[in-house]
């Protein structure tokens, strides 16, 4: 079980823009992340074609490499804003990884999990934010915004994530037995 920590304020969500304002790869990570509930792996891999010709409500297929199930990239205000600064910034080819690593061609490498792991992780430390942070964090921030911001019921959030099993989508969003106990007691 991965027990990374999502972003439950949105003014830390707010924090961490500001702060990766001027890196735009990392910050448009953090955006596409936090906005679509898709895993870090399967960002990781896309290019700068794969979202290049989009606009706001388009949806891009992918299948996740975990569970080689279909989900869909959705282009919102957000991430078309950020992805915007990101190409103005770089003026990246269309074959280019969207995460480049620095090592190499942009064409042929991209960041890993465990490198991004890394980088996700000093984020939150140089912002002095105590918490288990790691790139699910923003796959959890994801579906803690949804549930609480929103009040999307985490049926919907657990098929947006394609969790085969719902236990996993309440551990997700922080669902204990307590508060499930806790409704029990709601006068009807």
């Amino acid at each position: 079980m991965n027990s990374a920590t999502p972003i439950r304020k949105e003014a830390d969500i707010s924090r961490v823009k500001k702060y990766l304002a001027g890196n735009k790869r990392d910050l448009f990570f953090f955006v596409l992340g936090i906005n679509t509930g898709i895993r870090a792996g399967d960002l990781l891999k896309l290019r700068v074609k794969d979202l290049k010709y989009t606009v706001v409500g388009d949806q891009i297929p992918i299948i996740e490499e975990k569970t080689g199930k279909q989900n869909y990239i959705i282009i919102n205000k957000p991430v078309y804003k950020t992805f915007q600064e990101y190409l103005r910034e770089y003026g990246p080819d269309d074959n280019d990884y969207i995460f480049f690593s620095r090592k190499g061609s942009r064409q042929e490498n991209h960041l890993h999990i465990f490198s991004m792991s890394r980088i996700v992780k000093q984020w939150f430390r140089d912002l002095n934010m105590p918490g288990n942070w790691g790139c699910h964090s923003m796959r959890k921030t994801w579906g803690y915004q949804q549930r609480v911001k929103y009040g999307v019921d985490w049926s919907i959030i657990c098929r947006r994530y394609n969790h085969s099993n719902p236990a996993i989508t309440m551990r997700y969003l922080g669902i204990t037995s307590d508060e499930i106990s806790q409704i029990c007691m709601n006068e009807i």
